[in-house]
């Protein structure tokens, strides 16, 4: 049986899956406040930005302009999402040092997200692996709709393990993610899929995980993800996100929620609660709406005695 972890990473993913489906579009210098939000949190590793076609995500269209713009922070690393080659070229052109490629578990979702279909993306993959190892750039990878895909509904276990076993063999990432892209998993899932994960990659591969909120499972997911031995876990302020290519996607784990059952659960994170509410409220404001957070509404438990 895997142990549990005493202590979690959050990746702090608003600047990069927090906005590529929001409708109101932050000019990069109010992205630039967010990564410092984040830093000021506790935030070590923050996915900034993602190198993908700007027609296809025209959020990302900044990607090279908030890179140029973030001041490199002492035991913070900026990631970035990347697709193909060509995304990874950008990166590297930016002085990105971390990467995170995506390869899918259902041809269809393949096709309309990458343009090729699992063969293709696995082999792509491979080929971005090699290129940063040779850098020295960390390259981790992210199985995507691996508990369900929107065009081919259910995704078995057993494909999962499948693509993440050819995956690793083409390329050990340092980080295998599996991503509940479209928020249909349940915690029996999770244990499931990542007891199989746990059989696939080798000691110098850590486990990470994705969970999108669209059905209110995703903070006991990440709980039965760090159960089954995950250590890293994606969040994003005021639980905001979701797949432009994904019909009826909606928001990530919100951070605040994600570290107040942490923390709860004798969990540690590392991040601020008071700054990660004040990083939440700040991007309320800057969207103009109420984001999903529930803490960021209702606040902490317990709340500090009044003066």
């Amino acid at each position: 049986m895997t142990t549990p972890p005493q202590a979690v990473r959050i990746v702090e993913v608003a600047p990069r899956d927090g906005l590529q489906n929001e409708s109101v579009l932050l000019s990069t210098e109010q992205k630039s406040t967010l990564v410092q939000h984040a830093i000021a949190a506790g935030a070590t590793n923050v996915e900034v930005t993602s190198f993908v076609h700007p027609k296809a995500v025209p959020a990302m269209a900044d990607a090279e302009a908030l890179l140029a713009m973030l001041e490199p922070v002492d035991g913070v690393t900026f990631s970035a999402l990347i697709l193909n080659e060509r995304g990874l070229d950008r990166a590297l052109a930016a002085g990105v040092r971390e990467v995170n490629m995506v390869v899918h578990c259902t041809e269809t979702f393949s096709q309309r997200n990458q343009g090729t279909d699992i063969a293709g993306g696995i082999a792509m993959w491979g080929r971005v692996a090699a290129t940063a190892r040779a850098e020295g750039v960390r390259a981790n990878l992210t199985l995507a709709v691996a508990f369900g895909c929107p065009f081919e509904g259910e995704v078995a276990a057993e494909v999962v393990r499948e693509v993440a076993s050819r995956a690793v063999e083409a390329g050990a990432p340092a980080e295998l993610s599996l991503a509940d892209t479209i928020g249909v998993a349940v915690p029996r899932d999770v244990t499931t899929r990542f007891a199989l994960a746990v059989g696939v990659v080798g000691a110098g591969t850590a486990l990470r995980a994705h969970f999108h909120n669209t059905r209110n499972a995703g903070v006991a997911n990440a709980l039965a993800a760090v159960e089954a031995g995950v250590g890293i876990l994606d969040a994003s302020l005021g639980g905001i996100g979701g797949c432009p290519f994904a019909p009826g996607a909606t928001g990530n784990v919100a951070t605040e929620d994600l570290a107040y059952a942490l923390q709860r659960s004798g969990i540690a994170h590392g991040l601020d609660d008071a700054a990660l509410r004040a990083g939440g409220l700040w991007l309320s404001e800057q969207l103009g709406r109420r984001l999903p957070s529930m803490v960021l509404a209702a606040g902490g438990f317990p709340q500090p005695a009044a003066g």
